[in-house]
């Protein structure tokens, strides 16, 4: 990681832009401080600089640097403070927050007929906007004003706060529930992956039903809904059901556009709903939902209703792109695609602040498959080893793992032999280095340990075996999860009959379309 990114008050101002840093110094300028005052000097400082330098802040004079830290600080909280009266960073949930502070500062006051009237406007927008956290807030303050019998309120107001209260907490607890359930099921998909065996189906699924919450659906709102179908989602991403994450995840896109005030509201949500929908697609190969669904994201990203600050143009950014590379595989227009390496690489430039370095190596396994695919095996290998030899990331291990099989697979190709022999014992001994190997990785394992004793003449039936061994794996629930990373049968069949990879993916796709 380069070393600006690692000072959170330079990363905070680069993000800023002209507009914001504008409203900045008008500002500091309404807080009436010296125009050569500290922080802002320092904040003129940080904007010059193209990387982060302490010693050129030192140099400059402002500040001594047992000081700094505190002038940092007092810059950080200043700048916060200014994006917080942005207007484009006024959302629904900032303003509910806003007239809450504003209520309490007239409680505070002894003005509680004043307070009670912003609570109760502030308290109809929460629950409406589905924010039920800061609605039992609101709630709980009415309580407290109510209590004092200062208002002399209607004899059946308290009644009504308690049910109102008593309500809001089951919504909530029952909310907090299912995103913990949730988020567990996510955690356990980081750390193991996907169930290998029935064993493992029956621990996920006992786990999973051992935590969710009794429900009605018919009296879920908009949030709890959203959190029991991520919850589903994750479950069957664990247990390798992909029909049932489509349906989960279709459920989850539609909520938001059965409600488009969400969209705007909960931009993250939306986008990643739409995310792990092109993946069940995908991995479903339903080719005409994909293209479809793809479309409708990317329109919907480019209205001017949807709000794109940084973080959701990141986000939109990495979907759309990860998923237009996912249609050229599925379609097998490998050569068709490759102008989307360019466009792609010139947009992480852009957006190389914005997106975790994790994701970056995604994308460049996904710019090898394409040049694999196209045929460019030289270009293939230069972006795997962008992978390999990066040893400053904890990467996902299957993607490091089928990085090496696809770089191997592709010097094979390229017939860059000279030192292949050595290429196989390295990728080997990473290989059985893994723990939970599938059994497709084990055969290609035991196939790569072998290859350098079979003689030309051999490649042939060696390939045979070998893909009729994977074939048995093909529809394997447990098994087919390596074939969406690297598609080796098709490889196979490619060497088999002597054709381009890519035709061969192309004819199954057209074969797969002509049976709808």
């Amino acid at each position: 990681m380069t070393r600006e990114q690692k000072d959170n008050l330079f990363v905070l101002v680069k993000s800023l832009s002209k507009s914001e840093k504008r409203q900045f110094k008008l500002y500091v300028g309404r807080l009436g401080v010296n125009e050569d005052s500290k922080f802002l000097t320092l904040f003129n400082i940080l904007d010059k600089l193209s990387v982060y330098d302490e010693t050129v802040i030192l140099k400059k004079g402002i500040v001594k640097k047992q000081q700094l830290s505190n002038l940092k600080a007092h810059l950080y909280k200043q700048i916060l403070i200014s994006l917080r009266l942005n207007p484009s960073h006024q959302n629904i949930r900032i303003q509910i927050r806003e007239q809450l502070d504003f209520a309490t500062i007239l409680y505070h006051k002894g003005l509680y007929k004043q307070s009670l009237k912003i609570l109760d406007k502030a308290k109809n927008l929460a629950i409406a906007h589905e924010e039920k956290n800061v609605a039992y807030e609101i709630v709980e303050l009415e309580k407290v004003i109510e209590s004092q019998y200062i208002t002399r309120s209607i004899s059946n107001r308290a009644d009504e706060l308690t049910i109102q209260a008593k309500e809001l907490s089951l919504q909530n607890v029952l909310a907090s529930k299912l995103s913990n359930l949730s988020l567990q099921l996510y955690g356990i998909f980081l750390k193991t992956g996907y169930v290998k065996n029935d064993k493992e189906h029956q621990v996920i699924t006992k786990y999973f039903n051992n935590r969710l919450p009794k429900y009605d659906i018919n009296k879920l709102g908009f949030r709890e809904k959203l959190w029991l179908y991520k919850s589903y989602l994750w479950y069957s991403f664990l247990t390798v059901d992909f029909l049932s994450c489509y349906k989960y995840a279709s459920k989850w896109v539609d909520l938001f556009y059965d409600n488009k005030d969400m969209i705007v509201l909960n931009p993250v949500f939306f986008l990643r709903g739409n995310h792990y929908l092109l993946e069940a697609l995908f991995y479903l190969r339903q080719y005409e939902k994909f293209k479809d669904t793809l479309t409708k994201l990317e329109e919907v990203t480019k209205k001017k209703w949807f709000p794109l600050d940084d973080n959701n143009e990141g986000l939109a950014f990495l979907y759309v792109y990860n998923n237009k590379f996912n249609l050229h595989f599925i379609e097998g227009s490998f050569k068709e695609g490759l102008p989307l390496i360019d466009e792609l690489l010139r947009q992480l430039q852009h957006y190389k602040d914005r997106i975790d370095e994790h994701h970056i190596m995604v994308f460049y396994y996904k710019i090898a498959s394409m040049y694999f695919g196209a045929g460019d095996t030289k270009k293939c290998i230069v972006f795997l080893d962008k992978i390999i030899s990066n040893k400053s990331l904890q990467m996902r291990e299957d993607l490091l793992c089928f990085s090496r099989i696809l770089n191997l697979v592709a010097h094979y190709e390229a017939g860059l032999d000279y030192n292949l022999d050595v290429l196989i014992k390295s990728t080997y001994k990473f290989l059985i280095k893994m723990e939970d190997l599938y059994e497709v990785q084990k055969e290609i394992i035991r196939f790569l340990r072998g290859l350098g004793d079979i003689y030309p003449h051999e490649v042939k039936g060696a390939f045979i075996k070998l893909h009729k061994k994977l074939k048995a794996f093909e529809d394997d629930p447990y098994q087919k999860r390596p074939f969406l990373y690297l598609d080796i049968i098709s490889w196979l069949e490619s060497k088999i009959n002597n054709q381009p990879i890519a035709q061969v993916i192309r004819n199954k796709f057209l074969e797969n379309q002509g049976k709808k």
